[in-house]
């Protein structure tokens, strides 16, 4: 099912500017831009300070990311969405509270190359990504062979990516794919809520419904090693 447009989503979009870093794509083919379209941030003019930087894919409402800013107010952080209808719901959520240290990209991961310089992110977090468990899709997971270059070349040496989900056999494929592009994985459970990494993690709005359900979390970080 689709989901329905917000009424006056272009001027309330609009409203919300000064925390949209990008939106929408260069061009059609996502290839391409991400070949040869740049438009570089500037973090400390972005931000306004010289703080470090980390960012989440798919971010949806943005429940994980404001947590995560609160808990971490000397650090700037980018929140990624493709679907404006979702983004706007964060933006305003944002704008509302005042958080400061949080901008958006309202685009397709596959153009992150056009906004963000090589080696400049601490962390990637990818929370519940959607497991496309179909052959056909595997190029849409977005731990598959398609991505991992793209955030390899975002992160700084030692730089991390987190991921959670609730598929194991997604789970497994990723950790696979981690090894295969160059990251040692580590910190490693099939029950998150049960482990030693329950206390500081933050739970998102899919991870509470899962849980509830009796569902195991499934966590590993992934860190870029020459």
């Amino acid at each position: 099912m689709r989901m329905r447009k917000k009424r006056h989503l272009e001027p309330r979009m609009e409203q919300c500017k000064a925390l949209l870093a990008a939106r929408g794509r260069p061009c059609l083919n996502l290839k391409e831009a991400a070949e040869n379209f740049r438009a570089l941030l500037d973090y400390s003019t972005l931000f306004g300070n010289e703080n470090p930087v980390e960012l989440e894919v798919g971010c949806g409402n943005g429940g994980f990311i404001f947590e995560l800013s609160r808990r971490n107010p000397d650090t700037n952080f980018l929140a990624v969405e493709v679907c404006s209808n979702v983004i706007l719901t964060a933006m305003e959520h944002c704008l509302k509270e005042g958080i400061s240290n949080v901008r958006f990209l309202n685009i397709p991961a596959e153009i992150l190359p056009c906004y963000i310089p090589d080696g400049s992110v601490e962390k990637i977090y990818l929370n519940f990504s959607t497991p496309l468990p179909e052959t056909s899709r595997e190029k849409q997971r977005l731990t598959s062979s398609r991505f991992l270059p793209i955030y390899r070349a975002m992160l700084k040496e030692g730089g991390k990516i987190v991921q959670k989900t609730d598929s194991e056999e997604f789970f497994d494929y990723s950790l696979s794919k981690f090894r295969e592009h160059g990251f040692e994985v580590g910190e490693v459970t099939r029950d998150l809520h049960r482990s030693e990494y329950a206390t500081e993690n933050i739970v998102t709005e899919y991870e509470k419904n899962f849980s509830e359900k009796g569902m195991p979390i499934f966590r590993a970080v992934a860190v870029k090693v020459k």
